[in-house]
């Protein structure tokens, strides 16, 4: 099943869904940032936001662990204040080709 992930800032702070409900933070695997979601640069709520995406998307709470760290960089640091990534996005940032 593809997953559609997608982010925005509203009134209400920066939101993240995953097929229009929102993304655990997983907070379970390691609290990167108590204050939750950001992106568009390197620090601990996009590194928050990549261990969620990763954990959903890998089923995997420890390889997301191990990959958020790249992730952030490749892939959460560069977003736009508004963004969508398909499960094929994700999978490709994972093999290095994004």
């Amino acid at each position: 099943m593809i997953k559609i992930y997608e982010g925005g800032r509203h009134l209400e702070g920066a939101m993240a869904t995953v097929n229009g409900w929102p993304l655990d933070p997983r907070f379970d695997l390691k609290t990167f940032s108590a204050a939750g979601f950001e992106w568009t640069y390197e620090g601990d709520g996009p590194r928050q936001l990549a261990l969620a995406i990763l954990a959903d998307h890998l089923g995997d709470g420890r390889r997301a662990l191990d990959e958020c760290e790249r992730f952030m960089l490749n892939v959460v640091a560069n977003l736009d204040n508004t963004w969508r990534l398909a499960s094929e996005d994700i999978e490709l940032a994972l093999k290095g080709e994004c």
